[in-house]
């Protein structure tokens, strides 16, 4: 059997580099003039022929990492708007639009000190597998893998979507501090007055303590948005100021720019390939991709898009020094 042409850090490669057009046509027409470079083909056995694993995104990430931090989990929908056949594809509610939509639903776990965003571990919503492998499963298998690779976090951070009481006694279990947002009809007990609704409770934005409803006692904090939308937020560290509550939410919010910075700068959205397979290990070396470059961002201070950026300029210079699209000059009389 012959060697494969191609690996994993050739198309992670390939992704940093290339401006728009992710296709495996394309990683081959770029490589290096080599009669043993490889052909389109090498590129798309390699999606198909890989496991997908989150193992190798953990080998690089890990050793950049150190204990504390924040671990922070969402999901974010990779758009395919025009997919009729591609796997893993199906209808999602996407922040970014508003509204349920067709694509990838991605979850990633989120390392973070407040200079650099490292994913660390990830996860795809498969919707062949129905509501036997649901969001809040991958969830709870994303804080299982972190636990066990000794990951110790000073906080665990997401939003209203994972804050059933399953996931945080998840998070409780492992011995570590969360902080999520909790929508407003979560009932709680303050002052054994019974279980009513978190909105009706007078709730102080600097922390009032008060029981879950099949959970514990947790600290509640009411937040008035800019627009006058009222947030509320919960923790199990019952010593946690108003100061470190947005502190911690700030540093969360690194989650959100992690995913503009993967879809818009690593090509995540833009495999055109059908196969389940395939589309995972894409994903999965997008990631990668990703951990370049902001690895060369907090080490460097060059931003994502100035790195991408610098790498085509040259060509850019070579091609203005002698244009080869002109039009022919009128002869003159």
């Amino acid at each position: 059997m012959n060697a494969p042409r191609c690996d994993d850090i050739d198309y992670i490669n390939y992704l940093i580099a290339t401006p728009r057009v992710v296709s495996c046509t394309e990683a081959a027409r770029v490589q290096p003039l080599d009669p043993q470079a490889p052909a389109h083909d090498s590129f798309t056995r390699l999606l198909n022929r890989d496991e997908p694993d989150t193992g190798p995104l953990w080998d690089e990430v890990g050793p950049l990492t150190r204990p504390g931090g924040l671990l922070v989990l969402d999901d974010s929908v990779l758009d395919k708007p025009y997919a009729k056949h591609v796997g893993l594809v199906g209808r999602f509610w996407s922040g970014k639009h508003k509204r349920v939509v067709k694509g990838i639903d991605l979850l990633t776990l989120l390392w973070t000190d407040g200079d650099t965003v490292l994913p660390c571990d990830y996860r795809v919503v498969d919707p062949a597998e129905g509501k036997k492998v649901t969001k809040n499963h991958h969830f709870r298998s994303l804080l299982d893998a972190a636990k066990k690779r000794g990951m110790a976090p000073r906080c665990v951070a997401f939003d209203s979507w994972y804050s059933g009481k399953e996931n945080l006694k998840a998070v409780r279990g492992h011995g570590w501090t969360f902080l999520t947002q909790v929508r407003r009809n979560r009932r709680v007990n303050l002052d054994r007055q019974g279980n009513r609704r978190i909105d009706e409770l007078p709730i102080s934005p600097a922390g009032t303590v008060v029981h879950l409803e099949g959970f514990g006692l947790v600290k509640a904090f009411r937040i008035v948005a800019s627009n006058g939308d009222t947030g509320y937020w919960v923790t199990n560290d019952l010593g946690m100021d108003e100061l470190t509550r947005l502190a911690v939410a700030e540093q969360a919010w690194g989650i959100e720019v992690y995913h503009r910075g993967l879809k818009q700068h690593r090509g995540a959205e833009r495999c055109q390939m059908r196969q389940r397979r395939a589309q995972r290990n894409h994903i999965g070396m997008s990631i990668r991709a990703f951990v370049r470059l902001e690895w060369h961002r907090f080490t460097t201070g060059v931003s994502w898009f100035e790195a991408k950026v610098g790498i085509i300029r040259e060509a850019l210079r070579l091609y203005l020094t002698q244009p080869v699209f002109a039009l022919p000059t009128r002869p003159t009389a």
